[in-house]
């Protein structure tokens, strides 16, 4: 049994359409929608709508983590305009586009900029959508969790910790962890280019080392300070920034 793992695909449906290519699923664990390329600050629905300048600037204000000037400047942007509607039409042209690049089987989550109440019109026939479930692939159990933590950056789909534990807890014993976002652990959450930790989940680390998962896989972070290590018997594997690297992870067994 061959799975390919992919994360953070950000816009990146040319290569997500060859993501499965050899393997028997394709397991996505989010973040489908480009708002903003922190790498190429023209990609995104932000310099779509309001230019390479003005998307420089507010990647140099939340990189110094100076998030209530970048969020003024984001009302000064969007005064007079509907931004909800704006950003709707937007992200549902990439939702048709990521989507559509899909194979067949792909089990997929959400990830923290990702918006789950669109996501039943655009899943197709051969992607299945899971979060806070399990299923079987291979006779090994995937248990998937979706979303992220509530921070400053308010991403659409941030959760409570407490909601996020419930979505954990109902997994139980699984051989696969799936998740957006990481454990809980320094390594794992600490992104190496903007320095800053970005949100780990308490909840999941918990489970590990109560459950102890094969595997651990998740994205989130796009330049770890590590990719992988082990908690315990689990190997715990950042499956890596897709949009960036457009090579999915495998998993052989």
């Amino acid at each position: 049994m061959r799975v390919h793992v992919v994360s953070d695909v950000h816009g990146n449906a040319q290569d997500l359409a060859k993501a499965g290519d050899g393997a028997d699923a394709l397991i996505c664990l989010g973040d489908l929608v480009l708002f903003l390329d922190y790498a190429d600050h023209s990609r995104g629905i932000f310099p779509d709508l309001f230019g390479v300048e003005n998307a420089d600037r507010i990647v140099e204000l939340r990189t110094a983590r100076r998030y209530e000037e970048a969020r003024e400047l984001g009302r000064r942007l969007w005064a007079g305009l509907d931004r909800d509607a704006a950003i709707l039409a937007a992200v549902r042209r990439q939702y048709a586009e990521m989507f559509a690049a899909f194979p067949t089987p792909t089990y997929a989550t959400y990830g923290n900029v990702d918006i789950p109440t669109l996501w039943p019109e655009y899943a197709g026939p051969g992607t299945t959508v899971l979060d806070g479930e399990r299923i079987e692939l291979g006779g090994r159990t995937f248990g998937f969790v979706g979303g992220g933590l509530r921070t400053p950056m308010r991403t659409p789909y941030e959760i409570s910790d407490e909601e996020y534990a419930a979505k954990v807890e109902a997994l139980g014993e699984v051989d696969v962890l799936c998740s957006h976002i990481p454990p809980d652990v320094p390594e794992l959450t600490y992104d190496t280019v903007p320095r800053r930790f970005e949100r780990g989940s308490r909840a999941l680390l918990d489970a590990i080392r109560r459950t102890r998962p094969r595997y651990a896989l998740f994205g989130h972070v796009h330049q770890p300070l590590a990719r992988r290590m082990r908690i315990g018997s689990t190997e715990c594997v950042n499956v890596g920034h897709f949009a960036a690297t457009g090579r999915p992870w495998a998993l052989e067994w």
